[in-house]
């Protein structure tokens, strides 16, 4: 009987490993300093960056949300089954940072569900603070927007955005900070 019941604890300790072990990697895999969280009225949402498609983007992103201006800031532009886009300070999407404009990083990286990209003007040198958050895929924008990151957890939050343009009563970001910089 205990050579069953051992064998039955080391079993279910391999299939716990097995279920449990993609969990750790991806965490273990998530660099704190190109990591984004996004704190909305549900709860948290992880962003991973993307230095290696938009360097001066996600450079430009943190310098911001180390700086708390995205905190507070409401989802001006949220279309369902498109995207919710942000960062601009006067909630008209008319707006932007006192910082310069941001030269566009364009890649061959797809707008799926979850991916981050830059909100621009006409001009695709135009890209400010403002940025957008993908709920499904949106291959039309691919290679004429700048992709700096992607959601790997909360994505169900940013689904329970207030939609609308503007929404009547919009939702805010609570508070956007590096996870390198998060106590």
């Amino acid at each position: 009987m205990e050579f069953h019941v051992s064998r039955l604890i080391s079993i279910f300790m391999l299939i716990a490993s097995i279920l449990v072990m993609p969990v750790v990697a991806s965490a273990q895999t998530l660099d704190p300093e190109n990591t984004l969280y996004l704190d909305l009225k549900d709860g948290r949402v992880t962003i991973k960056l993307r230095p290696d498609l938009a360097p001066n983007h996600v450079a430009r992103i943190k310098k911001l949300a180390r700086e708390g201006f995205y905190d507070g800031i409401v989802f001006h532009r949220v279309i369902d089954g498109f995207m919710a886009q942000t960062g601009d300070p006067t909630g008209t999407g008319m707006g932007g940072s006192e910082e310069p404009d941001i030269t566009a990083e364009f890649s061959s990286e797809p707008f799926r569900r979850g991916t981050l990209g830059m909100a621009r003007a006409s001009s695709p040198d135009s890209a400010n603070s403002q940025f957008f958050i993908m709920f499904a895929s949106g291959d039309f924008l691919n290679g004429q927007y700048t992709v700096w990151g992607e959601v790997v957890e909360g994505m169900d939050l940013v689904d329970n955005i207030t939609k609308g343009e503007p929404p009547a009563n919009p939702d805010k970001i609570v508070k956007m900070q590096v996870a390198a910089d998060a106590g």
